[in-house]
């Protein structure tokens, strides 16, 4: 499987990539292949079903909505998200869905949009089934659908062609000059060919794009990062939807800090980590409320690889911001933590529902201590100790959302796994590349802890935080 860097980083909806964006794609994926069938036409009912962690903490995470808006056509890449509230709402008052904008069908939320609290599907935590009926209710069509992280969805056919395993699925065919599926692959690669990690990286990607269209493409992402940053510093509302009456503390902080830099207070040796809080909070309370987010690798875990670039782009290089000096370590740092997140896709899982919080946080603190170490000049053995550490000092992290909102540990969890970031690509600037655990193991280590961690810990809202913290 060739997985791209622009697969691992996609544009979409809050609150969450493999809850919200994974099951939009897939019920969309459904009216087009109603579309394709010449079915829309004779459509007169659909029921979606939810199971598993998707139905666990469905609701929390705007599953049903995203399904609704799925439905009527919509796109996590293209939706309008200050709109999108509005037009699930319409759907539920006026009892009405048009299916793919072709096609209105009675539609009422308690009947055809199930959450089956207690069951799951085979294939994955995260299982979902849609299926349309005609004016007899006789069965026109029916498809199970996975969203196995990262907004990526697999259908049950798809999986069962993979025998099972979700991560051979997905990505494209395309015959790669460099291939790799494991850190000491890649590292041999670059080792013979004297090449960077973010170097191979292009090489496999210009197999699928032109260089000025992925470069392009690259930089778009890193604006739509930026773009949510300064919308989640610029929010009036004061509290995040949902229930919990988290406060927003983006808006304030930034105020504050900017305040001190006017003082010329910016003595404290941590002057940076501050700055570095500040992005993390601002792109998952952005994510808690559901807006715009660049999937990274996930959307629980969006704010940290956005907030350590920030980092390095203010606090770090010489070069004059949005220069095309400072727009080649940008694409550097993503072809980088592309190549890491690939390796995480392939071997383990980015799935909070699968693996806990380790799968998405903990990737994501890996890549973004990666691809920091290396425009920091990092060798790519440095490159491969840096994203070791940013993931094994996130071994056993659980996935226990409080309300099951991506709030609460949620938001707090990527500032502090930014600054971990950061310190493991210090650290390993530090060493020659030689260390004791190398990624492979590491990553290794976090499937298997995954597949022994108890499911109530595996975004379901029913251990750890979740049942041990008043969510009002």
């Amino acid at each position: 499987m060739t997985l791209s860097v622009l697969d691992l980083f996609s544009i979409g909806i809050g609150p969450s990539s493999s809850h919200t964006v994974g099951p939009m794609r897939a019920a969309r994926l459904f009216v087009d292949e109603l579309r394709d069938r010449g079915l829309v036409a004779q459509v007169q009912r659909v029921k979606a079903e939810l199971y598993g962690s998707l139905s666990a903490t469905g609701v929390g995470h705007g599953s049903d909505h995203a399904v609704i808006l799925g439905l009527l056509g919509l796109q996590p890449e293209s939706i309008d998200t200050d709109t999108a509230q509005g037009t699930v709402e319409q759907v539920i008052y006026s009892r009405e869905l048009n299916l793919g904008g072709e096609k209105v069908l009675a539609f009422r939320r308690d009947k055809d949009l199930i959450l089956h609290m207690r069951k799951s599907l085979p294939g994955h935590p995260n299982g979902m089934r849609i299926t349309a009926y005609d004016e007899a209710k006789v069965e026109l069509h029916s498809r199970e659908y996975y969203s196995v992280g990262g907004g990526f969805v697999v259908t049950a056919e798809e999986l069962a062609a993979a025998d099972g395993d979700e991560r051979t699925t997905g990505g494209s065919g395309v015959e790669e000059p460099y291939p790799f599926t494991t850190a000491d692959e890649l590292l041999e690669i670059c080792e013979r060919e004297k090449l960077s990690i973010a170097q191979v990286m292009l090489a496999n990607e210009l197999a699928q794009h032109t260089e000025d269209d992925l470069r392009s493409q690259i930089l778009g992402i890193w604006s739509v990062m930026q773009e949510c940053v300064e919308n989640g510093c610029t929010r009036e509302e004061t509290i995040l939807p949902g229930g919990l009456k988290v406060r927003r503390r983006a808006p304030e902080l930034r105020r504050r800090l900017r305040e001190q830099e006017e003082l010329g207070v910016t003595k404290d040796a941590l002057w940076a980590l501050e700055w570095v809080n500040l992005y993390a909070l601002a792109v998952n309370e952005e994510n808690a409320s559901g807006g715009r987010i660049v999937t990274a690798p996930t959307n629980g875990a969006a704010g940290i690889i956005p907030a350590v670039l920030h980092y390095y782009t203010r606090f770090v290089h010489d070069g004059e911001v949005g220069s095309a000096e400072q727009d080649d370590a940008v694409v550097e740092y993503f072809l980088t933590a592309g190549a890491i997140g690939k390796l995480y896709k392939l071997n383990a899982s980015i799935s909070g529902a699968d693996v806990g919080c380790q799968g998405e946080v903990g990737s994501a603190c890996s890549m973004a201590a990666g691809a920091l170490c290396a425009v920091l000049g990092g060798s790519p053995r440095q490159v491969e100790n840096a994203a070791e550490i940013g993931l094994e000092h996130n071994l056993g992290l659980t996935c226990d959302p409080v309300g099951g909102l991506v709030q609460v540990p949620c938001i707090e969890r990527n500032a502090i796994a930014s600054v971990k970031a950061i310190n493991g690509a210090r650290l390993s600037m530090h060493g020659d590349g030689e260390h004791r655990v190398t990624l492979d193991q590491a990553i290794k280590t976090m499937r298997d802890t995954g597949k022994d961690m108890k499911s109530k810990y595996k975004e379901t809202s029913r251990g750890g935080l979740a049942v041990n913290v008043v969510e009002c």
